[in-house]
């Protein structure tokens, strides 16, 4: 209470605090789903500090990246810009050249611009941040003084390779539909957690710099997740269990506790929106739009619909040539996989010794379900649409009915005016994923490390 009196004493106006500019934390976690946390319905994993977060703030439901990989999806944030537009639409790749991202604009209004740990994008001088380790976040927080500043801190958690699990029962975790529940599933899943817990310990970390240092009061503070999980139909899908994100803010004094927004926002909305919020005007030619008045509650919608790319051309050992495109709206979503005749392969599949290995198991010993996953995983037809109040966990494709047939194709007309609109041409610009590559893949101990990025 003593903290939103101060705040209010302050006076918010126009993205300012009297007496000094909004200050913005930005904490990333790395392969997390949505759903795995306390706040977002998981009654398992322990994730504390982002329960208290979401108790202090508001809680997203609908919040999306377009890319279910790291340095897309991070180029994405940083930009305002899709994937195919800003350059960095496969994984491990670069945007062009001459492209502005978040430090440019705020440098110019007098920010001091932060990234503190995972990086994953490049050119370097298209990100001119302040680069340093993650543990020198709560160094900076000390010394930054009245300095206005935008300090993003980006984890390597819960990022395969996934600590030991230590914590969790096994058997008390909740094997979702599109999983094979099998024992091997069930330890990699609490490894998983343990990472996630792990993780929430560095957004308390984080908090409490924050709160030490006398920043509470002026600054908005944004936890998020870069894409969805390292298990099958998640990361390097355009699948919810990919592309949906969590996403919580806190703002004091602006925002009250608890809130819960089911508008639909973007990662290519976060650069528009800290610039109204620091009130840097005239940048133009953004993909993005500002979600700025979501927060303030002077609106409850967003966007109607968001999209998806999912170029599987050069991660570690993917297929030659497996493009996706999706279409979601509030209700359903629209999946293209261009190239349906491929099979669609990543590290996931080939060096996969433990849960994958078991599915495959159990499909070849009868398990129907199992057989069904690790099929669909791997082959999957042109068209995929999912209604996803009635199936949250897409496995139902309802794409060869007939009632859903000019919903099918209004959405796909959409689709494929965005791909236009941003140049994309499907096939054609997966085939050039690699020229876009911002490193060389290497297939030694070095980069089996962190499986694909």
């Amino acid at each position: 209470m003593r903290l939103m009196v101060l705040t209010l004493l302050l006076g918010v106006f126009g993205g300012e605090v009297y007496g000094g500019k909004l200050n913005f934390v930005v904490v990333i976690s790395d392969d997390q789903d949505w759903r795995d946390n306390g706040c977002y319905g998981n009654k398992v994993v322990r994730t504390p500090n982002i329960d208290g977060l979401a108790k202090e703030g508001m809680r997203f439901t609908h919040a999306f990246t377009s890319t279910g990989m790291c340095a897309p999806s991070r180029s994405m944030l940083y930009t305002g810009l899709y994937p195919v537009r800003n350059g960095a639409y496969p994984n491990h790749s670069k945007v062009k050249a001459g492209l502005k991202s978040l430090p440019h604009y705020l440098k110019k209004a007098g920010y001091r611009v932060v990234l503190a740990g995972k990086k994953h994008i490049g050119p370097a001088k298209n990100f001119p941040f302040e680069y340093m380790g993650l543990g020198g976040a709560s160094k900076f927080l000390k010394e930054v003084g009245d300095t206005p500043f935008c300090l993003i801190v980006a984890t390597n958690d819960p990022h395969v390779p996934w600590k030991k699990n230590k914590i969790y029962d096994v058997k008390k975790i909740d094997v979702r539909p599109n999983l094979v529940d099998t024992p091997e599933t069930r330890a990699a899943l609490a490894d998983y957690y343990t990472d996630i817990t792990v993780m929430d310990g560095v957004v308390g970390d984080v908090l409490n710099g924050v709160k030490e240092n006398g920043h509470e009061g002026d600054t908005v503070f944004i936890y998020t997740s870069d894409q969805g999980a390292q298990f099958p139909f998640g990361k390097w899908t355009c699948y919810d269990a990919g592309l949906r994100v969590p996403f919580i803010v806190r703002w004091p004094g602006v925002i009250s506790g608890g809130s819960v927004n089911d508008a639909m926002i973007h990662f290519v909305d976060v650069v528009p929106t800290l610039l109204e919020l620091a009130g840097v005007k005239g940048v133009k030619g953004l993909d993005g739009k500002s979600f700025a008045g979501v927060l303030r509650g002077e609106r409850k919608e967003h966007r109607d619909e968001v999209y998806g790319i999912q170029t599987t051309r050069g991660i570690i050992d993917g297929s030659k040539s497996y493009p996706i495109r999706s279409i979601r709206t509030r209700r359903y979503q629209l999946i293209l996989n261009l190239q349906a005749e491929a099979k669609f392969v990543n590290v996931l599949i080939t060096r996969n010794k433990r849960y994958w290995g078991s599915w495959v198991a159990r499909g070849v010993g009868g398990d129907a379900k199992a057989k069904r996953l690790v099929d669909w995983y791997q082959k999957r037809p042109r068209i995929e649409f999912y209604d996803l109040k009635l199936d949250p966990n897409q496995l139902r494709n309802l794409a060869g009915e007939e009632k859903y047939a000019r919903t099918i194709e209004a959405m796909k007309g959409r689709l494929f005016a965005w791909m236009k609109e941003q140049g994309d041409e499907g096939i054609a610009t997966e085939l050039l994923a690699k020229e876009r590559k911002g490193r060389k893949q290497k297939s030694g101990k070095k980069n089996r490390k962190r499986d694909g990025g």
